[in-house]
């Protein structure tokens, strides 16, 4: 805890005003800096931004994000003897992005985020009742979500504008995320104050952190493509050290921005072995919405994944989530319905490899800032969740369990203003 605060507190240290002028984006010199997302993708302009940041370190502007939810769990608390836990943990990751415009028409862009998972959430990660994912000690997770690696990102890219309705980017990452998904969750603003992991989180956006990603995209105007080759592999349980990259996998993006409100996407990857030994071929949609003020900013995201592993095995999940920033008063919704198979929840009988589940989950919370201490706002909150469940689970978790949590959250203050 005391290297989170200590992480925490060096924020202000290259922070300047929250009112000064925004950077332009990471990747396109005619961009702002809020159409960034996580990777490569896009979201509204419009977003708010939850940063500090200085424009002069080096010869480079700096910006620094991150969050830290010290928290207390409960799931399933309705359904004595079925399937549920307790932890207090706190999840997190701190990011630091830089950049520097080379010439009239270059932007070189590095980046790196880091997550002190390893020390505050277990090796089996924390408790989300009907997620799945990775494994730990070589048992597949069920009903956790694992912790991230302590390097989550560590990537360059150089963008070069060729008009101001024209660039081409390049990109490297180890790790990075590749073009494919929306903008992973811990980075979207429609769910700045949930700190649980989508349950359609390996169905959306779990490549990003890939150890070894190299992408190519060119933007004109409101749309761009991209491709990416990129370690089809989860990370595996070692959190601290770097997987081998293999760059076997790969996939595409197409993005489109209609306005500074909406931002969407559709992309596909061919992904080796993520989890063992089937390939998957993951299809997603997405569209994010921003707009606002810092008096009342709404923020919110649909998103459609599709996982396909062959002979038949195929899985759908669908998300919506929103949330709005009333001047540090943030109640926010999250609705999921997601496709799993009796094998994936540890049910063991006959044709539980092709049984499919659908799960439902819906989470309401509410997040109040109680104070801002150089430039870190402070809120407390909590959010209940509750899952529908089928006839086939109800004798492994009960009915329509549910799942509660308290926290204090730690994150930048509200930066951007449109």
């Amino acid at each position: 805890m005391k290297t989170l605060l200590f992480l925490l507190a060096t924020f202000p240290l290259f922070a300047q005003s929250p009112m000064m002028d925004m950077m332009s984006n990471a990747y396109s010199l005619s961009l702002p800096m809020t159409r960034n997302g996580s990777g490569t993708s896009w979201q509204p302009d419009a977003s708010p931004m939850y940063a500090v940041m200085n424009h002069d370190v080096l010869g480079f502007q700096i910006m620094l994000h991150g969050s830290l939810h010290v928290r207390s769990t409960w799931t399933n608390i309705n359904n004595a003897n079925r399937r549920g836990d307790h932890s207090v943990d706190a999840p997190n990751f701190f990011m630091a992005m830089a950049q520097r415009q080379i010439g009239e028409n270059g932007l070189l862009s590095l980046q790196a985020m880091m997550s002190l998972d390893i020390a505050t959430i277990p090796g089996s990660g924390y408790p989300l009742l009907f997620q799945t994912g990775e494994s730990w000690n070589g048992v597949p997770l069920i009903d956790h979500q694992h912790p991230h690696d302590l390097f989550a990102s560590l990537a360059v890219a150089y963008t070069h504008r060729l008009s101001s309705d024209v660039d081409v980017t390049g990109y490297l990452g180890y790790p990075g995320e590749p073009a494919l998904g929306p903008t992973a969750f811990m980075h979207r603003q429609s769910s700045i104050a949930n700190p649980d992991a989508p349950l359609g989180h390996h169905w959306l956006d779990a490549t990003h952190i890939s150890f070894g990603v190299g992408t190519l995209g060119v933007r004109v105007g409101e749309f761009r493509a991209e491709g990416s080759i990129f370690t089809g592999k989860e990370p595996d349980e070692n959190r601290t050290n770097f997987d081998k990259p293999l760059f076997d996998s790969y996939s595409w993006r197409v993005s489109w921005a209609p306005s500074q409100y909406i931002t969407s996407q559709v992309s596909q990857g061919y992904i080796t072995a993520p989890e063992g030994a089937s390939n998957v071929t993951r299809s997603t949609a997405s569209v994010q919405y921003a707009r606002g003020d810092k008096e009342a900013w709404w923020t919110g995201s649909i998103a459609l994944g599709h996982n396909n592993t062959g002979h038949g095995h195929q899985e759908w999940a669908v998300l919506a989530e929103a949330a709005v920033d009333m001047n540090g008063s943030i109640p926010y919704a999250r609705a999921e319905w997601v496709q799993k198979s009796l094998d994936e929840l540890g049910v063991d009988q006959p044709g539980a490899h092709a049984t499919m589940q659908d799960i439902g989950a819906l989470t309401l919370g509410f997040s109040q800032r109680l104070a801002t201490i150089a430039l870190i706002d402070i809120a407390v909150g909590g959010q209940i969740t509750a899952n529908f469940v089928p006839s086939d689970l109800t004798s492994y978790y009960g009915s329509l369990p549910i799942s509660a949590q308290l926290y204090v959250r730690f994150t930048p203050t509200l930066f951007g203003m449109m």
